[in-house]
């Protein structure tokens, strides 16, 4: 059945996009009518409770939407931060119960205290100018954090000038599609998005598909809690991402990309469109690129909150106004994605770095990192750091480099870093001195590099605690399409929960199986990643965990 909705989809594709339909509907209101969905299924050729199906599935599209008229993040940085407390407090003496939501992550892992009103986030000491902002006399969000390389600058480098990009896709169109993907074999780049695969073998996969059009997909659906290096691009560096997108569809023959940035980030969507709008004026998007002949035009969409949608087929299912739910692989997205078209789909990072591997090479870009971690990492410091903010660092640099070096070390003392989103590893102090900022030293230790988002635990936050919060965050999350992740994240939350607040014992061995039952059946890597943090506590924080279980 899902093969037929995108197909139906797919007639009006990205020009009158099912998605952004829904969306619309949801505007004024916060949820679209059941009568309006009707309308929309008639207009589609689809049923009713296929719109109600999607409708009913985001945060900012669901019936629980209505009426929301401030949203406070409920992401993990904020949460052992501790100021969301106080920040729901203070936002009770504005609005009433019934007009807070939430929303998960904003990106403001730097400062905290976050909240999203009218279209704009703002943090730090903003809530104190929540009656400023609600008359409209103030609409500062504006933020700031630290932005360093250690070592070769390739994301945080100067943009180039208009001039040198000009000359740079010119030459790239002199050369056949074929030199410029051996170049990017070369270069090693390996996606930046938490799965590490060589993005030079999915290009070439999508290059030799059958099937037209073809589609570059850009995840800018950032919902690791305690990222924001993606949002760092997105808002201060859109030129790189969005000419790393026309490279990689002149490679593998796309004419079309799209842009999928959460509605959590508003700031970014703003500034993406602005790039867009830019780049067509100067001819460097649209049709007839630079008189090449090569047509690319850029499509950007408004997620509607779901942290699933960072999933590539997830999100492909998203912005063909289905239900997020999760495909089963084979076919790829390479081979069918889109509209069941050949679809390249990589996160902002990896096809960030495309125009830097263009203009200076493949093989200086692997001579950058150690091993197959080449080129260099983007990481994000929360505010348990002395010097939060996003730096970039080569692959293989020393964790404790990163901490001291950029870092400047903690505010006040952590017992643990999780790293790389809610399906990271959570690792203990004592082995930050055997990581370094590379795939393969994180998998060897028994963790997970991921996005390379960093949350300080701090050493009086309960790590059953966290570890519920993990659970709660998983079944929020979960696109419910399979039993290991809708089910086993529920009853992880329930165990733990009744564990701290009830004269409750978890039995150990089968907390065990339901980790091993998440991890082995589970379709995609929200119920399979989630245990890994959950073991590493257990081998980890015993002593701490201890009171909580029986063996």
């Amino acid at each position: 059945m899902s093969k037929n909705l995108s197909h139906l989809s797919g007639r009006k594709g990205l020009t009158d996009n099912l998605f952004e339909r829904i969306g619309e509907l949801s505007e004024k209101t916060g949820s679209p009518s059941q009568e309006a969905l009707t309308q929309l299924a008639e207009e589609f050729l689809m049923r009713p409770a296929t719109m109600y199906g999607t409708a009913s599935f985001y945060d900012f599209t669901r019936q629980a939407n209505a009426g929301k008229k401030v949203y406070l993040c409920n992401g993990s940085a904020c949460l052992v931060a501790g100021t969301q407390d106080k920040l729901r407090e203070t936002m009770g003496h504005h609005f009433s119960e019934q007009e807070i939501g939430e929303m998960c992550c904003l990106g403001r892992c730097h400062e905290n205290s976050a909240f999203h009103f009218e279209g704009v986030n703002y943090s730090g000491k903003s809530a104190e100018q929540i009656a400023a902002i609600k008359r409209h006399e103030t609409k500062d969000g504006n933020d700031a954090y630290q932005v360093e390389a250690l070592g070769a600058p390739v994301l945080t480098a100067s943009p180039p000038a208009w001039k040198e990009i000009m000359e740079q896709i010119n030459r790239m169109f002199q050369t056949p599609p074929d030199g410029i993907l051996e170049n990017i074999k070369q270069s090693g780049l390996r996606g930046r998005g938490g799965a590490g695969f060589p993005l030079g073998i999915k290009m070439q996969t999508c290059k030799e598909a059958m099937g037209s059009p073809k589609f570059v997909v850009c995840n800018a659906d950032e919902g690791d809690p305690g990222s924001f290096s993606d949002r760092y691009i997105l808002e201060q560096r859109p030129y790189s991402l969005l000419l790393g997108m026309v490279i990689a569809g002149y490679v593998i023959g796309a004419k079309a990309g799209v842009v999928y940035i959460r509605a959590e980030y508003p700031e970014s969507i703003r500034a993406i469109q602005e790039a867009i709008e830019e780049l067509e004026a100067r001819n460097l998007a649209g049709r007839d690129i630079l008189g090449s002949g090569f047509d690319f035009q850029f499509k950007m969409i408004r997620a509607q909150g779901a942290y699933v949608c960072g999933e590539e087929t997830a999100l492909l299912a998203s912005i063909e106004g289905q239900r997020p739910e999760v495909r089963v692989r084979p076919p790829f997205p390479a081979n069918e994605g889109l509209f069941r078209k050949p679809t390249l789909v990589n996160n902002v990072e990896t096809l960030a770095n495309l125009y830097h591997i263009l203009v200076h090479g493949g093989a200086p870009f692997a001579a950058i990192g150690r091993g197959r971690s080449t080129g260099t990492k983007l990481v994000s410091l929360d505010s348990s750091f002395n010097r939060p903010g996003v730096y970039e660092a080569d692959m293989g640099t020393p964790l404790l480099d990163v901490i001291e070096k950029l870092g400047k070390g903690f505010r006040k003392p952590v017992k643990a870093l999780h790293i790389g989103g809610p399906l990271g590893g959570l690792v203990p102090v004592h082995k930050f001195a055997d990581l370094t900022l590379d795939f393969e030293s994180f998998a060897q230790q028994g963790f997970l590099l991921g996005h390379a988002s960093m949350i300080g635990l701090p050493e009086d936050y309960p790590v059953v605690a966290y570890l519920e919060h993990l659970f709660e965050f998983t079944a929020h999350e979960s696109c419910g399409k399979c039993f290991p992740c809708r089910l086993g994240s529920v009853r992880g939350q329930e165990l733990l929960h009744k564990a701290q607040h009830e004269k409750y014992f978890i039995d150990q061995e089968l907390f065990t199986d339901l980790l091993t039952t998440m991890e082995k059946g589970s379709l995609c890597a929200l119920g399979g990643g989630i245990p890994l943090p959950v073991r590493n506590a257990m081998a980890y924080f015993q002593e701490e965990l201890g009171p909580y279980f029986i063996k």
